[in-house]
């Protein structure tokens, strides 16, 4: 299994797709292309009846190269990998060191697509694709890219680790309501994996998700601070925000209700009422949902840490 993350850097640890998945992701492809190919075709036919030879044989070939290959390159491009067929199988086409790909990417693979998939049937494709180690055609070889699975199994996501003593509550000021998401996920499943991956890999993946993290809260990220431990200190962070939340806003806010207010300026705390269970005071409260929450699972989908 290789290591990756996808061209959005949401899921880690995928396996290169293999030529089932690919030639089923290549037959739903040249249906839909070919589709639109033809009725280009008929369309063009038509509105250009009364133009000479030269000129309709030139609007032909347009055509053949803008939507049977042109139109991969562009539909590539602008989902960073992923066209209807890979879409449908759960398929990505990711670089090599697992980041997004870009246009030249695109254009490589569908120049070369060209040739080994429309000129040959995409018989030098298979061939291809079943001599390389991981179901490579040589459009990927020139490109630069690979193939993966970008859909896995809950079961095989692990526990977030937890971040180093001295960071925890560091971050307690950061504004993370602009973060998606998407971002979340990528870097909880970046903490879940990363002793898996490629020592320099993995570096250069979590400065990649530290910066994005940094970008979306305003701050820049602490340069004393690794970025793992810097991430893993963030995700704390959001851990125990939405454990207060749902504790207070769920059984605690019973418990406070009622008015039981503001403490008198004396400092004394006005006893309860007939019939009242005596409870804490509301800063009381605060403080102990984090301890009463250690150990649940809150609605992040993050598991708290040890």
């Amino acid at each position: 299994m290789s290591e990756l993350v996808t061209g959005d850097a949401v899921v880690l640890g995928l396996r290169p797709a293999r030529l089932p998945s690919r030639a089923l992701a290549l037959a739903i492809d040249m249906a839909v292309v070919w589709t639109v190919y033809l009725s280009v075709s008929v369309g063009l036919a038509i509105a250009t009846a009364s133009l000479d030879e030269a000129a309709g044989m030139a609007i032909a070939v347009a055509s053949f190269v803008l939507v049977l290959v042109g139109a991969p390159i562009a539909v590539e491009t602008l989902t960073h990998g992923r066209s209807l067929g890979k879409m449908a199988c759960g398929l990505r086409v990711v670089r090599d060191d697992g980041g997004p790909i870009r246009f030249r990417h695109a254009l490589v693979r569908g120049a070369v697509g060209g040739v080994e998939i429309l000129m040959t049937f995409g018989v030098v494709a298979c061939i291809a694709s079943l001599v390389s180690e991981r179901g490579r055609r040589i459009g990927d070889v020139f490109a630069g890219t690979l193939v993966v699975r970008e859909r896995v199994s809950a079961g095989r996501v692990g526990a977030v680790p937890p971040p180093p003593p001295w960071l925890v509550g560091r971050f307690a000021g950061l504004d993370l309501s602009g973060v998606p998401d998407g971002l979340w996920l990528a870097i909880r499943q970046y903490l879940t994996r990363m002793g898996q991956l490629d020592p320099q890999v993995g570096a250069a993946m979590a400065e990649r998700l530290a910066g994005d993290l940094a970008a979306r809260t305003g701050v820049p990220a602490p340069r004393e601070v690794p970025a793992a431990a810097y991430l893993a200190a963030v995700v704390n962070e959001r851990q125990a925000r939405d454990a207060r939340r749902a504790f207070v806003g769920g059984g605690a806010s019973g418990a406070v209700g009622g008015g039981a207010g503001s403490v008198p300026a004396s400092g004394s705390v006005p006893g309860p009422g007939p019939g009242a269970a005596p409870g804490p005071v509301d800063g009381s409260v605060r403080v102990s949902a984090g301890s009463e929450a250690e150990g649940t699972s809150s609605g992040t989908g993050f598991a708290p840490p040890g």
